[in-house]
């Protein structure tokens, strides 16, 4: 496999497609197109008056905003300048903010479109420079479109080196600070080339393929897949312009190549179930004829039409979500992958397979499950390690380099994974046996009125499970209830006496970024859900005739 860095393959695409649309950005409900040509150009000034500033060689460079076409083309600038790029969730904590900044000792920042800023600007030192993406301009940022009008580009493509550090990505961390996780050209290289390999294999890869970016450019996974994949394919990016406003660029952009996490997907189902109830849509599927062009409109509204590999990743998917989506004619493929190995690691694909797991290894990568149940991983992209923690580096690789995942799984004759759980995630009930809750939250997921669950337990005499229902659930309560005890009865019958479920507490607040209670991934923080409601837990247990309490 031949390697060339994300830049040789802009330099390449820039020349072959220089007037052709690379980045594609949602703004006021209005496209605004930008070429390669454009992107190279815009890339190339701003990476000069980067290198006019004399920052030290491999200076750390952040950006801090929601996705756009602005994101992309200041990470090839930092690329193009010979610095390392620092990507932020626009989301964090101001606290988390200045930890990363001065972590990193981040010398520029660029700034976009973040909700957040009034709280984030007090923390950003006074030494680091600040730019401001066009379209949201922030006082006491310098102003991109000034730099550009004013500053010639670089004139010789800067190459790097595949060993070269080109970035730090620090984790969304459900548990303290986020660590800094360190990655090479060689790992985005080695992912990229690997991933577009292996679908060109399937028969899959064509050359009108299109993405849309809408999960946080700052998580690993869609800047591989989406990022990365677009610049290695050559092919255009379309960026959503909110969550909010996403389904429609969505249904606009119907793209081939689609990325989602299993809330998203939850969402979705909500939002087709509301237009056609269950009932319904059982009847209309049953129908010859009928069924296909209901599957058909559903696919054309949810903006899947022409969506060959669609892949569900960052968390667990329940089961019963992807065979109703199969239903549909929506194949979804869950994929596994973490910050620190590129999000490259296992997945399902076209002819390989199995719902319920999540996939085979990927090229070149070796797995093995240790004596204690986790899942090690290793392969080329693998990180260099947590940028200034050593001693961190060395607990989370082993002497024989393959990365300790965290995460407890099984793997099945055929050389599927299954995930079974967080290994820091398992607690002790009061009988002192061990629950492992991940499993179970993903089989009480199934009940289509469960949008947000977690399961917790330390120390009590039976676990419970905290639950958000879906928004516009236009349900009876009473009926809403039954369906929910079913549930609740089906699952505990094939979970041991010590992990049945004691009762469902029904929670009158979503859990957002915004409220700290999931991170940008979309993954429950569960110690900070856990200490929120601490106190709440015997009052809630005690109510031994109570299955479903509503907070």
């Amino acid at each position: 496999m031949q390697l060339i860095t994300p830049l040789e393959k802009f330099y390449q695409f820039e020349l072959e497609k220089s007037n052709q649309t690379f980045l594609r950005q949602s703004q006021n409900s209005q496209w605004i197109h930008f070429s390669w040509k454009r992107v190279g150009d815009e890339a190339r000034k701003m990476a000069a008056y980067i290198q006019s500033l004399k920052l030290p060689a491999y200076s750390k460079i952040a950006i801090l905003s929601e996705n756009c076409a602005h994101w992309i083309i200041a990470d090839l600038a930092i690329m193009m300048s010979g610095h390392v790029s620092v990507p932020l969730y626009p989301t964090l904590q101001a606290d988390v903010i200045k930890y990363c900044l001065e972590h990193s000792e981040s010398k520029v920042l660029f700034v976009g479109k973040t909700s957040k800023w009034n709280e984030q600007k007090d923390v950003v030192s006074k030494e680091i420079k600040k730019i401001h993406f066009p379209f949201w301009e922030k006082a006491t940022c310098e102003n991109w479109n000034v730099i550009i009008e004013t500053q010639k580009p670089i004139t010789k493509n800067y190459i790097p080196k595949l060993e070269d550090l080109v970035t730090i990505i620090y984790t969304s961390g459900t548990t303290g600070m986020p660590k800094g996780v360190m990655h090479h050209y060689k790992a985005f290289a080695f992912a990229a080339t690997a991933l577009l390999e292996e679908i060109n294999n399937l028969g899959l890869l064509s050359d009108n393929e299109r993405f849309l970016s809408f999960l946080p450019l700052s998580h690993i996974a869609e800047r591989m897949l989406v990022e990365m994949g677009g610049l290695y394919a050559g092919a255009p990016i379309s960026i959503a312009e909110s969550i909010e406003k996403m389904p429609e660029n969505l249904r606009d952009t119907q793209p081939t190549v689609f990325l989602a996490v299993p809330l998203i997907w939850t969402r979705m189902q909500a939002k087709i179930l509301q237009r056609l109830p269950q009932k319904r849509l059982d009847t209309l599927l049953s129908i010859p004829y009928l069924s296909d062009l209901i599957k058909k409109k559903i696919k054309e509204n949810a903006g899947l039409s022409a969506a060959k590999f669609i892949i569900s990743g960052a968390a667990p998917i329940p089961v019963a979500l992807i065979n109703w989506y199969e239903k549909l004619g929506i194949e979804i493929y869950e994929a596994y992958g973490m910050s620190e190995n590129c999000a490259y690691s296992h997945g399902n694909r076209p002819g390989m397979r199995k719902v319920g797991s999540v996939g085979i290894t990927m090229p070149e990568v070796e797995c093995k499950i240790s004596d204690e149940g986790e899942i090690l991983v290793k392969s080329d992209c693998t990180m260099l390690g947590y940028y200034k923690e050593p001693e961190k580096t060395k607990e989370a690789i082993t002497k024989d380099k393959f990365l300790r995942t965290g995460d407890m799984g099984e793997i099945d004759e055929e050389g599927y994974l299954k995930i079974t759980g967080r290994i820091k995630e398992l607690f002790k009930t009061d009988k002192g046996k061990y629950v492992a809750p991940a499993p179970i939250e993903l089989e009480l997921s199934k009940n289509q009125h469960i949008a947000q669950i977690c399961v917790v337990g330390s120390n009590l005499k039976q676990p419970m499970a905290l639950v958000v229902l879906e928004e516009n659930n236009e349900l009876d309560k009473t009926i809403l209830e039954q369906d929910l005890l079913q549930t609740l009865a089906e699952v505990n019958a094939s979970l041991d006496n010590h992990e049945r479920i004691a009762k469902f507490v029904i929670m009158h607040e979503s859990w957002t970024v915004e409220n700290n209670l999931i991170t940008p991934t979309m993954k429950v923080k569960r110690n900070i859900l856990e200490k929120k409601y601490e106190d709440d837990f015997l009052k809630w247990q005690s109510k031994k005739d109570m299955k479903i309490i509503w907070q």
